[in-house]
Formats: structure tokens, C-alpha cells, sequence
């Protein structure tokens, strides 16, 4: 219980920790929100304005007064927080809250899916590796795994949007669903342009994320099958199919939790390139137009929902690692078993 309370502690901290480094960061770099929004108005015929009547339509247009000290900014934006708010857009003009909580689930749709096929592809394959050790099928998709563990996300991305949705024209480029279609969960063709609007953004994710899953799956397996626990499982008479399922899987698959977990938590930062490049508004989308458009409180927004979805993923695999397995019970007061 007291590693319980420690390890939330640490979480809650180390949250605190990067959004008050996310804000120092943001408002103290030089050419931030405050002087795009006074570059804005002064373009849109303010330059005959007073500094102080410029500052009043900054903050009307920010919720943030850039006369004020950061550190009291940074007191305000933290009770706000507190109380749940992430401020209002600067570009889009509505509450942060707003803006993301609707992109939520079709990031967590794109990503979650991704993982979900990387994982049981490259775990099927690493095993069937394992057992073909040395084989031409294992040398070969060895091969294919490290080249593909090596491409990022967004090469994959480019050439489909290139070759299967500009010059075959076989998926969308662009968009969630069919914008004429009634959006309801009831609605079959809805569910249909779904999929197949996401169909290449998944794609991206998943072509990459399996080689990866495969390799540390086989390493994984190989070292599994070398334990002296599987001769016994042999010499007892027990099937090739338990001790594949039973033993080997169950303890290959074992040090990838951690790993899986991770994974999980990155959920809503790892498809932030791939969002924009398929035009697809999920949190990532979102984000990158922040960061372009210098959207300082939705900027942070998406920072945090990042943050914290990390800490939970890491949390999560910390605090239960210790259930699946039982030699790494004991917490913080062992360092090895």
C-alpha cells in the first residue's frame, strides 16, 4: 500500500512537473502567442491603437493578460487547470475542452487499432520465428522486421497517400468519415466509411509497429526455449501446442508488458504526424495546428492529455507488473530478483 501511495505521488509529480515546464517553456521563448496575437491585430488595422488597448484585445481573445507577470499567469492558468480549465483556443475561438474531448476518440480509434494489429501480428510472427530459428522464413522476416522497425510512420504514410489514395484512388486522403452520412453508432454505412477512411492512417502505424513486436517476440521465445523447465515439459509427454501456449508464449510475451503499456500510453501522442498527413482531426491534428497557428492554451491542452496519458500508461504497467509476474513483487524496496 505505501509503494501504492508512493508510485501515485511520484505520477501526480511528474505531471505537475512537465506542465509547469510546458508553460515556462512556451511563454518565455521569444516570438510566442502574445506577439502573434499583437501582430494579428496590428495587420487587421490596430497599429493605431494604444499598447494598452491592444493588450485588452489580447486578453479578450486569450483569457490571458500579457500585462501581468508570468508567474502570475502561470498561478492562474494552474488554478484553472485545477478546476478543469484548459482556457479558450486563440484560433478556434471555443474552449479548449471543446476542441480535443471530441478528437479523443477518433485518435484513440487510429492508434488503438494500430497497436492492437502491430502487436498480435509481430507477437504470431516472432513466435513462428522462434520455433524456425535459423531458417530462411526466420532470416528472411528478421530482415523485413529490422527494415521495418527502422521506417518511421510517416514514410509509410507518404507513399500510401501517394500511390493508394492520389494515383489509384483507392482510399480517402483526407477525413474521418463521409460527411454525408448520418454520424451514429446505429448507422452501418457510417461504421463502413469509418474504417475505411482510417483504413490508411492504421496502416501507416501498423506496417511499422509490428517488426519491432516480431524481433523482441523472438529473442524473447529462443531464450524461453533454452530453459531447462521446457525439457521437462517434454519429457513428460505434454503437448506441442500446451507447452507452446502454456510455457513459451506465457514467458516470452511477459517482458513486453512493460513495453506494451508504454505503448498504450502514447496513444494520443503517436499519431500526431500521421494525423496531419491524412487530414484526419484527431488530438494530433490538433495539436500541429496549435503549434503552427501559436494556439498557446491548446497547445498546452494537448500537452497535457499527452502527459498524462504517458504517466498513466507507466503507472499502469509499474503497479501491475508485480500481479503477472511474482519475482518482481516487492516494489521500490527491491531493486532485483
Amino acid at each position: 500500500m505505501k509503494y501504492f501511495v508512493k508510485r501515485l505521488g511520484q505520477s501526480v509529480f511528474t505531471v505537475f512537473a512537465v506542465v509547469s515546464f510546458s508553460f515556462a517553456l512556451i511563454r518565455l521563448l521569444p516570438g510566442g502567442p502574445m506577439d502573434y496575437l499583437r501582430a494579428q491585430i496590428m495587420e487587421q488595422g490596430g497599429s493605431s491603437l494604444s499598447p494598452e488597448a491592444i493588450n485588452r484585445r489580447i486578453e479578450a481573445q486569450s483569457g490571458i493578460n500579457p500585462d501581468e507577470p508570468v508567474y502570475l499567469q502561470y498561478v492562474d492558468y494552474m488554478v484553472g487547470l485545477a478546476q478543469g480549465e484548459f482556457g479558450q483556443s486563440v484560433w478556434y475561438g471555443d474552449p479548449v475542452a471543446s476542441i480535443i474531448g471530441p478528437a479523443i476518440p477518433w485518435t484513440v480509434f487510429l492508434t488503438a487499432s494500430a497497436l492492437f494489429i502491430a502487436f498480435t501480428v509481430g507477437v504470431s510472427l516472432g513466435a513462428v520465428m522462434a520455433y524456425k530459428e535459423g531458417s530462411r522464413f526466420d532470416v528472411g522476416a528478421t530482415g523485413v522486421g529490422l527494415v521495418l522497425n527502422s521506417t518511421p510512420g510517416y514514410v509509410v504514410a507518404l507513399l500510401l497517400v501517394a500511390y493508394m489514395g492520389y494515383r489509384y484512388q483507392i482510399f480517402p486522403t483526407g477525413g474521418r468519415y463521409n460527411s454525408a452520412l448520418d454520424p451514429a453508432l446505429t448507422n452501418p454505412e457510417f461504421l463502413l466509411s469509418v474504417l475505411y477512411h482510417g483504413a490508411m492512417p492504421i496502416a501507416s502505424m501498423a506496417v511499422v509497429g509490428f517488426g519491432g513486436w516480431a524481433l523482441s517476440m523472438r529473442g524473447n521465445a529462443i531464450r524461453v526455449l533454452g530453459e531447462d523447465y521446457l525439457r521437462v515439459a517434454r519429457l513428460r509427454g505434454l503437448s506441442t501446442r500446451r507447452i507452446a501456449l502454456r510455457y513459451v508464449a506465457r514467458n516470452a510475451i511477459l517482458p513486453m508488458y512493460t513495453g506494451l503499456m508504454i505503448a498504450i500510453g502514447t496513444v494520443f501522442g503517436g499519431a500526431v504526424i500521421i494525423e496531419n498527413i491524412f487530414a484526419y482531426p484527431g488530438v494530433g491534428f490538433y495539436l500541429i495546428q496549435a503549434i503552427s497557428a501559436r494556439d498557446y492554451p491548446l497547445m498546452m491542452g494537448g500537452f497535457i492529455l499527452i502527459t498524462v496519458a504517458m504517466v498513466i500508461g507507466i503507472t499502469i504497467a509499474d503497479l501491475t507488473y508485480g500481479w503477472l509476474d511474482p519475482r518482481a513483487r516487492g516494489g521500490a524496496s527491491r531493486e532485483s530478483y
